[in-house]
């Protein structure tokens, strides 16, 4: 279909991939945020194959290489520093055809924005509802503004209002169990290898560190705890040495490095899979869709699958608007739903849910030369839609 308009609420990682796609495609597009200042959620994103090969598609492709981390091995400790395994990415880059690039979250999205263009973002527009008609879909925000389209599409994240539009109901956030820490801090050999991402796992809990751009490291920890605990930057390296007491030596190390006034500490949620990705000419992409726990690393990549898969369902059928969507809620629905169920599931025995699969995860992650690791990583790049 040609010349249509599109209104994208949200100026997050998919809204802004979206925007991108419809643009190539020829269409004229209008990006509303709520926020006053961009400032993406969280430090980094482990960016894997399947969402760098969207990137590709859209021209992107050496932006996103020079602002990437170089990812080329993996390792495992026990909490003791003992090496369970450590191997080799190359198998896996050479099965799928791309390298990861971990990356800064502001530097995507600094990158997204001067692909789409800063002028065509409107900031400090608050969605409250959506309106359709035969013809056209209205976005109406808070201060009275509408905005009127063909197609209007909800990025809004995982406090979505447009998805409660296209559902006709709420939907509740699940709390998965455990808290995450992530932030940035200067790549160093006493962390880890400059080109590996280390893996400390036991307790059920995890403590990680990944290369992104500018010789940094993206690091995460992980701790299951009730939901409810107080956030306090001030006694961050206090709480996380308690949490580790014990640990090896680069987890200590990581611990004393980190800014606790530049790092996050989020409670992790998902959302059951949706009944429905779309409704009329409304559309859903990225958290809005398929809001996951971070286990498989896949959050950031799903929503630049979802902004291509739109954009071509759009471009590659002619019988309606309303139609294309339905392809696009078609080919997204299932794929989506086994990314949430499948973290979920990860999430469960990495944190401990069963303490007994856990510990047997720990047992044959010492016997692991890496193949069951990338297979398994293989199988969820390829099977989307970038193959």
């Amino acid at each position: 279909m040609e010349n249509l308009k599109v209104v994208v609420v949200g100026a997050g990682m998919g809204g802004l991939t979206s925007a991108i796609a419809m643009q190539r495609a020829g269409y004229e597009v209008e990006i509303y945020d709520r926020v006053k200042e961009l400032r993406p959620a969280g430090a980094g994103i482990s960016l894997w194959s399947n969402g760098v090969k969207v990137l590709n598609r859209l021209g992107l492709g050496p932006e996103i290489s020079r602002i990437g981390g170089p990812m080329k091995q993996m390792a495992y400790y026990a909490k003791s520093g003992k090496l369970l395994t450590r191997f080799s990415l190359s198998p896996l880059i050479e099965e799928v055809g791309q390298p990861p690039y971990p990356v800064s979250r502001t530097d995507l999205q600094m990158m997204l924005l001067k692909a789409v263009g800063e002028e065509n973002v409107q900031l400090n527009k608050r969605c409250v509802a959506v309106e359709q008609t035969a013809d056209g879909a209205t976005a109406i925000f808070e201060d009275g503004h509408k905005a009127i389209a063909d197609i209007v599409v909800g990025a809004d994240g995982t406090h979505s209002i447009i998805r409660t539009h296209v559902l006709g109901h709420p939907s509740e956030r699940r709390y998965v169990g455990y808290v995450n820490w992530n932030g940035l801090v200067p790549a160093s050999e006493d962390l880890a290898p400059l080109d590996s991402w280390d893996i400390y796992v036991g307790n059920g809990q995890r403590a990680s560190v990944m290369p992104v751009g500018s010789d940094r490291f993206y690091f995460f920890f992980d701790v299951p705890l009730p939901k409810g605990t107080e956030r306090e930057p001030n006694r961050f390296k206090q709480e996380l040495s308690k949490h580790f007491e014990g640990w090896a030596e680069p987890v200590q190390n990581l611990i004393q490095q980190l800014d606790p006034d530049k790092t996050n500490r989020v409670e992790i949620h998902d959302i059951e899979p949706l009944e429905a990705l779309v409704k009329g000419r409304v559309a859903l992409i990225g958290d809005a869709a398929h809001s996951t726990s971070p286990d498989l690393g896949q959050g950031g990549c799903q929503a630049m699958e979802d902004a291509w898969a739109l954009a071509n369902c759009l471009l590659t059928t002619n019988l309606s608007v309303e139609d294309a969507l339905m392809r696009y809620e078609a080919s997204r629905k299932e794929r989506v739903a086994g990314i949430v169920l499948g973290a979920r599931k990860r999430s469960n025995m990495t944190h401990a849910k069963e303490p007994e699969k856990t510990e047997q995860w720990y047992a044959e992650l010492a016997q692991e030369d890496g193949k069951k690791i990338m297979d398994a990583i293989s199988r969820t790049i390829l099977a989307g839609p970038m193959g």
